[in-house]
């Protein structure tokens, strides 16, 4: 296989989730009827396997690559040849492990209330070394809403009646626990773990992670469907998963200071292209994102792979001979191995990068 200086692309990877949405996934596929359904996601450059009950038989969440005419599973593109496609230095610490989750989400509604285990805690309780850290990338709002997110407690319970909350599933009282924030396009954000949060109706964003499926939901029915009790917390009950939530109290003011993420400028690549980044290690040891803002044409180089979308306008992406016209909301790999990509956009492009944990 002819994988050398070519830049990997994805087909659609839609993965089965509780709750509702992916109309525009479905518009951005070109289906012929686009409509929101129980498949609101679109995992990218994956090799993480969906968790979802009763579903056990489905393998869905591993993403398959396109690299020139060949469609190949995207773990066994990696397993070819992981330090062309992840890096020496990535290899020796991580082996095949890409170390991140990338995913398009598209909600229809608001999602579960839910939170999930640090990387800590995973190890300790859960024989897994990933937790679930996410960051989130807003990208555009439905029209009529008024985008938000609920993350961290503004009003927080005291741990038994949080307790009794979930049990007795009274939504309306957790919902008093937290104030809506506000979010718009453009906009970045990152989730520790712990932090009890949900994302509000009519966002579609790009979701950064750490490469599991861990979640604790403690509200149970959404979109007409009730999670079994299995799907809940993890496999386990809930006073194991009580120790996964942070009840500091957050004002709405200390929220946004916490968890929103101001731009950085990193580096020029030329006097009117940029790059910033936007989670960096001071954030988190987990992941890395950044963006690039690119006119006219520059020759791009990095160390490290990354998974690439398009967030806005338009570019030729070129590697070796081989030329590739990208557009807004088209993602792909670049791999480590690969020493320059031209960009060239006749206007302006904003590529956003989702990176691994610096090695």
């Amino acid at each position: 296989m002819n994988y050398k200086n070519k830049l990997v692309r994805f087909t659609s990877n839609r993965v089965w989730r509780t709750y509702t949405g992916g109309k525009i996934l479905d518009q951005l596929e070109q289906k012929a009827d686009p409509q929101d359904s129980h498949f609101p996601e679109d995992w990218i450059g994956s090799t993480t396997q969906a968790v979802n009950s009763g579903r056990e038989e489905v393998v869905e969440g591993i993403s398959h690559a396109i690299v020139g005419e060949e469609n190949v599973r995207f773990d066994e593109l990696l397993a070819l040849d992981p330090n062309y496609f992840l890096g020496e230095q990535h290899t020796k610490a991580f082996d095949v492990n890409p170390m991140l989750l990338v995913k398009f989400l598209d909600s229809s509604v608001r999602l579960h209330f839910q939170a999930h285990p640090t990387a800590e805690f995973a190890r300790e309780h859960l024989n897994s070394n990933h937790g679930k850290a996410e960051g989130y990338y807003i990208l555009d709002v439905r029209d009529g809403t008024e985008p938000y997110v609920y993350v961290g407690f503004q009003h927080p319970p005291s741990r038994d009646a949080f307790k009794e909350m979930i049990e007795t599933q009274n939504i309306s009282a957790m919902e008093e626990c937290f104030e809506k924030v506000a979010v718009k396009p453009g906009d970045c954000l990152f989730i520790p773990g712990g932090s009890p949060h949900a994302i509000g109706e009519g966002i579609l964003m790009v979701e950064i992670m750490e490469p599991s499926d861990w979640a604790v939901r403690f509200e149970f029915t959404k979109a007409g469907y009730t999670m079994p009790e299995e799907a809940r917390f993890m496999k386990r009950d809930l006073e194991f998963c009580m120790d996964v939530f942070d009840f500091t109290q957050l004002s709405v003011e200390e929220a946004i200071d916490k968890f929103y993420q101001k731009p950085k400028v990193e580096r020029h690549y030329s006097e009117s292209s940029f790059q910033e980044s936007l989670i960096d290690g001071k954030v988190t040891d987990k992941f890395r994102v950044k963006k690039s803002t690119i006119t006219g044409s520059v020759d791009k180089s990095e160390d490290d792979f990354y998974i690439g979308i398009v967030v806005s306008g338009e570019c030729h992406l070129k590697i070796g001979d081989e030329v590739t016209y990208l557009k807004k909301l088209d993602r792909f790999f670049c791999p480590a191995g690969v020493e320059v990509v031209n960009i060239t956009a006749e206007s302006t492009v904003e590529i956003l990068e989702c990176y691994p944990p610096q090695v």
